[in-house]
């Protein structure tokens, strides 16, 4: 018996050598190009989000407004110990096109230490526009409507993107998606593509896509509609009586189409709609960022607030802890536009929101990665020499004298 098991082990042992003996052990090469692929490659936004302080983060979250013509040492210790993360300039930043490049290049400069920052302004054109006299004028997105060619519009966003990256920014807070549906609007008007909600779809969606066909971030607004109020928001807090059921089928059309095409960024609305969310304004509800825009409307791109020191906001509420409602309820960037002291403040009480408990830090991460992710995509800190205005207006020249 002990013979027969003997024989039986041998006879398994043998069979085992052999089978290894005609073939090698295959362990995949990483460095060769046919395996690449089933090797995971290190996340490095996510690499990078694990080695930033606190402060870091929370700045990262929070776009300013500046004051002045030039780099002064309160926008310096916004950059270098407030860790701002974007700054939008204004017609009072802006005096000529050497004098914006220069502030855009030194504003690079400050910055090198930390990651790229987003540059942004609103340049509509129309009668929003933030850019010296030096550039030929666009016309309003009224006019762009009117005309409701798709070509002509993409080459509209065209203009816009190109006259903006030449200048060394990176974010262009246009087009208006608002549908111009109320005569009494005091803020929109030919802001909007007119009151045709196709003309404002179709129109709108082609002048976002010029811009981001330039490099430029396009980021459009004013979620979930700001063309059927009575009140300008940069004064008051206006108010609008419609069901989701009505801005859905109406005011969020545009925005989808928005989503549909591939929108990096959307601006939401200080203004309050009781019927969906009698409590807090668009800007910092849960139900319309988280609820709508992010779960209906599957938004997966950055979310930006209009700007808080608006007085629909600094007249009814407390800018710091409405920044924290707003980040809780969905928002990746808040936007301070005017005041250090309100900057600071927003800042601080994020920090303190952070540190309670009441913003959970891995919540911060999550909006901070889809920051990241989008400045990898268009935000550098190179400096830009010098900008050919002849050739950014020849070319503007060239569109609006367009006829197909």
């Amino acid at each position: 018996m002990m013979k027969k098991m003997i024989i039986v082990i041998l006879a398994c042992l043998l069979i085992f050598l052999l089978g290894c003996r005609g073939r090698d052990i295959d362990i995949p090469d990483p460095n060769d190009e046919k395996n690449s692929e089933h090797v995971e490659k290190p996340d490095e936004i996510a690499e990078k989000i694990k080695s930033m302080t606190i402060e870091e983060k929370i700045g990262q979250l929070v776009m300013i407004g500046i004051e002045g013509e030039k780099a002064d040492e309160n926008i310096k210790e916004m950059i270098e110990s407030r860790h701002a993360g974007g700054i939008i300039l204004f017609s009072g930043n802006i005096k000529s096109a050497d004098q914006t490049l220069e502030l855009l290049n030194n504003l690079k400069d400050l910055n090198r230490e930390n990651i790229p920052l987003f540059l942004g302004l609103d340049e509509e054109g129309g009668r929003v526009t933030r850019l010296s006299k030096e550039f030929v004028k666009i016309p309003s997105m009224e006019e762009v409507g009117n005309k409701n060619d798709k070509d002509y519009s993409f080459r509209i966003g065209e203009a816009l993107g190109t006259r903006v990256k030449g200048l060394g920014f990176n974010i262009d807070f246009a087009p208006v998606m608002d549908i111009n549906s109320n005569y009494k609007n005091p803020v929109i008007g030919d802001r909007s593509f007119g009151d045709n909600p196709k003309i404002v779809i179709e129109q709108g969606a082609q002048v976002m896509s010029g811009i981001k066909s330039t490099g430029v971030i396009s980021v459009v607004k004013h979620f979930p509609g700001h063309g059927d109020t009575k009140v300008d928001s940069h004064k008051k807090l206006p108010v609008v009586d419609k069901t989701f059921e009505e801005i859905d089928n109406f005011e969020l059309l545009p925005f989808k189409k928005s989503i549909e095409e591939g929108v990096d960024g959307i601006m939401i609305a200080h203004i309050l709609f009781p019927k969906i969310d009698g409590e807090n304004p668009a800007s910092f509800s849960y139900t319309i960022i988280n609820d709508i825009l992010r779960e209906k409307l599957n938004y997966r791109g950055v979310i930006i607030t209009d700007d808080m020191t608006m007085g629909a906001v600094m007249n009814n509420y407390d800018i710091g802890e409405a920044s924290v409602k707003s980040l809780k309820a969905g928002s990746d960037i808040i936007l301070v536009c005017h005041g250090y002291e309100n900057e600071h403040k927003v800042l601080d009480t994020i920090k303190e929101a952070v540190e309670s408990g009441d913003i959970k830090e891995e919540d911060i991460d999550k909006k901070l990665y889809r920051i990241l992710k989008l400045k990898e995509k268009y935000v550098n800190d190179e400096r830009i020499n010098e900008v050919n205005i002849e050739d950014i207006n020849r070319k503007t020249r060239d569109i609006l004298s367009y006829d197909r």
